[in-house]
């Protein structure tokens, strides 16, 4: 059993798919997901793997049929999706519709939506039942899932890694901007989404290596070869350095190995 990681054409998360026929990167195919049948673009070289649920199966490689029935889909989903916001106006609603989704058989309709609390929203699946008899499912989202459903820009100027290349979303903290010397400010340290950038989880590893080899911050230091005391204020992991606040005002930067335990 092989498995290929996927992305979905009505979103960008990507799933590893169980396959026994190998499919080659960029190619459109039809899996069976758990919400149903669904196209999706292979974006990775297959990976040989013990049998077990994978979140789903490839079936086949997309038909130009299949793609045209996806299409239909999408300006479906659309028509389906302003409506829907025009509901939710009329109905004064506190809900944010992000998308609007069909399987390729239209049997089932997903909508994300955001909101700030636990908000009713049985009333808009009767409002569609004129439009489709496609079993409705609503659920919630966040502000990193929003930004990986409708796309956005990072700082780096490039397409944020949610709407691109992430596979899941790992926990940041502002431990992590801490470790790599960032200035604790909110508006340089947020993605998009306004949550802390998924990016400081990426070299973080390494950092917390680098600072293992230093002294700790506030830590009470002698400088060997002049024989001034202080505390390490400020430390540079890339460098492998610290700067000492000397007893007289002095800051002093060296190597560790340069300083002496107090």
């Amino acid at each position: 059993m092989f498995t290929q990681a996927v992305r979905f054409d009505n979103g960008p998360k990507l799933h590893p798919m169980s396959t026994e026929t190998l499919y080659p990167v960029n190619t459109h195919v039809i899996v069976q997901s758990r919400r149903g049948l669904e196209v999706a673009l292979v974006r990775t070289e297959h990976q040989e793997t013990p049998r077990r649920d994978h979140g789903g199966i490839i079936l086949r490689e997309a038909t130009p049929e299949d793609l045209s029935a996806r299409e239909e889909n999408h300006k479906r989903a659309e028509d389906v999706k302003w409506y829907l916001r025009a509901k939710v106006r009329t109905r004064k609603l506190p809900v944010k519709i992000v998308s609007v989704e069909f399987t390729l058989d239209q049997s089932l309709l997903t909508m994300a939506y955001s909101a700030e609390e636990r908000v009713e929203l049985s009333g808009l699946i009767a409002d569609l039942r004129h439009l489709t008899p496609a079993k409705v499912n609503f659920f919630a989202v966040g502000p990193r899932e929003q930004a990986a459903t409708l796309g956005a820009l990072g700082m780096c100027g490039r397409e944020s890694c949610s709407s691109t290349h992430l596979q899941e979303f790992a926990p940041v903290s502002i431990r992590m901007a801490r470790d790599q010397q960032l200035p604790l400010n909110p508006e340089k340290l947020s993605g998009p989404c306004g949550r802390l950038l998924c990016c400081l989880q990426y070299e973080h590893e390494m950092y917390q290596e680098l600072l293992s080899e230093l002294p700790r911050k506030n830590a009470k230091l002698c400088h060997t070869e002049s024989g001034a005391c202080g505390k390490v204020v400020k430390l540079s992991p890339l460098r492998g350095t610290l700067e000492l606040l000397t007893e007289d005002g002095t800051m002093i930067e060296g190597k560790p190995e340069e300083f002496s335990k107090l």
